[in-house]
């Protein structure tokens, strides 16, 4: 070991002696500074100090990528680190010991998601986590990803509003769990307060005559069949095209027309067991639906076609697809066809729900009666509905103006204009 001014000139010059394992070269001008040199030639530069009688080493940097300057710059940082009474050991090995956004996911995944979470939101997590999230910021140590980073990310999705507000959501759900397991500061969660896309609203609500398209080509479709569409495979020797009819199997149509009477969610029909059947009470119990264990009550024509449904032996549901153990998979087949057929275009399965609450919340039932039967957990869900509720706003709206109108003209006239308006009409239907 050796003392002199630690400069380029002297670390150049400096040789580790034949036969030691290292060389120190301890600087004069700064207490504790050194750079260390091994037989190999790799010089390191450290810093050395006492702390509780003990003494302890740090590295600053290697010599090359680093210059004896800027290594002296650090030194003097560290080491007036440790005369305020600091541990840079210590905090070097807590910095070490967070953990990488990808490993905390992880963890998040294995054991909150897959322990109290659904199947089916366990699946979209992995895969927002997978194919956006890991790939962007998954190497980062937690503490160390900004909000810089988050709408990064999310401003690169923004072709596709809806997964990029997921993604964040993602996001903040993983920094949230992090925090309450103090792996992270939950006020630095860099996806809270991020301005999200507007997101295009999906709602469709059949009308009168889309109703009634619906229910002619279902009866028809369990009857005399439906008509045989070009898109079907055909036999060389089968009837002609159009005396070709397709009759879809019953649990299929029992399935969308519980859809449409009782505004149940698809997977909560499909997976439907005969045990959760009331039918003296008119209810269905659901143990595990989206929002939780639920009573569903239905009216008498849903408890209509539950009645005429077949019960397979051996099978506990109430709708049968291929396998007896298990639930049916989808609806896709039969409700294309019925789609088609009814000139639906565009309706989705979950559209049946949709005009359910939509003809409850415009006959003026309430918005928290039709969130009971939707088994809306929160009453901000149903909100989507309220401009649907349109009757009492109508009769508001007939007493304002027949207010204003007989201010401005007079009662006489107010019902000379109600009566030309009832002649106009009956002039009309008997037209």
């Amino acid at each position: 070991m050796a003392k002199g001014r630690i400069n380029k000139t002297n670390v150049d010059k400096l040789l580790c002696p034949t036969g030691k394992a290292m060389d120190i070269l301890w600087d004069d001008a700064l207490r504790g500074f050194g750079v260390v040199v091994l037989p190999s030639g790799r010089k390191t530069f450290v810093a050395q100090w006492k702390r509780h009688g003990r003494s302890q080493k740090a590295k600053i940097g290697l010599y090359g990528p680093m210059t004896a300057e800027q290594a002296r710059s650090q030194a003097t940082i560290l080491l007036g680190e440790v005369e305020s009474g600091g541990d840079p050991i210590a905090e070097r090995k807590a910095a070490r010991a967070v953990r990488t956004f990808r490993e905390i996911a992880a963890d998040f995944m294995e054991h909150h998601v897959a322990a109290k979470r659904k199947p089916k939101t366990a699946v979209e997590y992995g895969r927002l986590l997978d194919t956006y999230v890991l790939p962007a910021i998954g190497a980062k140590r937690i503490v160390d990803v900004s909000r810089a980073d988050v709408a990064r990310l999310h401003s690169s999705l923004r072709r596709t509003p809806r997964q990029a507000n997921l993604v964040i959501s993602v996001i903040s759900a993983v920094w949230g769990w992090a925090s309450r397991r103090d792996e992270a500061e939950f006020t630095r969660n860099p996806a809270a307060r991020l301005e999200r896309f507007p997101e295009k609203s999906c709602e469709r609500f059949l009308s009168s005559d889309e109703l009634a398209r619906l229910g002619d080509t279902l009866r028809l479709a369990e009857t005399e069949g439906l008509p045989w569409s070009e898109a079907e495979p055909q036999s060389k020797h089968g009837a002609k095209p159009e005396n070709r009819r397709n009759i879809l199997d019953p649990f299929g149509i029992a399935a969308i027309r519980l859809l449409i009477l009782t505004g149940m969610r698809p997977r909560e029909v499909l997976d439907l067991e005969w045990s959760h059947v009331d039918f003296e009470r008119g209810a269905l119990f659901l143990p595990d639906s989206k929002t939780g264990r639920k009573c569903v009550i239905i009216g008498g024509p849903a408890l209509d076609v539950l009645a005429g449904l077949p019960r397979l032996m051996g099978c506990r549901f109430v709708i049968t697809g291929k396998s007896l153990d298990t639930p049916r998979a989808d609806l896709n087949r039969p409700w294309v066809a019925v789609r088609r057929c009814a000139a639906l275009e565009g309706v989705r399965l979950y559209d049946l729900r949709h005009s359910f609450a939509s003809i409850g919340a415009g006959a003026s039932l309430g918005l928290p009666i039709v969130g009971k039967l939707l088994g809306h957990s929160q009453a901000a869900t149903t909100q989507r509905y309220a401009h649907l509720d349109a009757d009492p706003l109508r009769r508001a709206a007939n007493m304002i103006a027949s207010s204003i109108v007989t201010a401005m003209g007079g009662k006489n006239r107010v019902e000379a204009a109600i009566v030309d308006t009832e002649a106009f009409s009956s002039a009309r239907r008997g037209a």
